[in-house]
């Protein structure tokens, strides 16, 4: 019996992603997601902002306002994530699996985004760091 949210082939539908039509997108999704953290990441280091995945958790009284700022870069990607799988969806199963599409959407958008924004952070905190040192030499 198939559920509504995804059928039993679940896994198996996740890895056939690759090779089926709209193929596309497994590039295209990640690769947005990517540059959008590479900007936020490059405009929190330049703030002094801390680590905004860590910031998550250590800045509870900030929470709200990180989600909200995060979503605002990668929300679109996130929708345009489940829409094209919902696309895939209908032209190979001829159904729609939300279950499936919010799992595609993450992993395509919100995992590469918030990896990479800490990323980008954090080395260009040691750019900035390096800099600093260069322009003021210990004597």
């Amino acid at each position: 019996m198939e559920g509504l949210l995804t059928h039993r082939n679940f896994w198996e539908d996740i890895v056939g992603r690759v090779d089926g039509p709209i193929k596309f997108r497994l590039i295209l999704q990640p690769t947005i997601a990517v540059i959008l953290a590479i900007r936020d990441g490059l405009k929190d280091a330049r703030a002094g902002q801390p680590l905004y995945f860590w910031s998550l958790f250590t800045h509870s009284s900030e929470r709200r306002q990180l989600l909200k700022d995060g979503w605002k870069s990668v929300g679109s990607v996130f929708v345009f994530a489940i829409v094209i799988d919902g696309v895939y969806q209908f032209v190979v199963f001829r159904w729609f699996y939300p279950g499936e599409a919010l799992t595609v959407a993450i992993v395509l958008a919100i995992v590469p985004y918030l990896l990479i924004r800490g990323l980008a952070d954090g080395i260009a905190r040691d750019s900035i760091k390096s800099k600093g040192r260069e322009s003021n030499p210990v004597i």
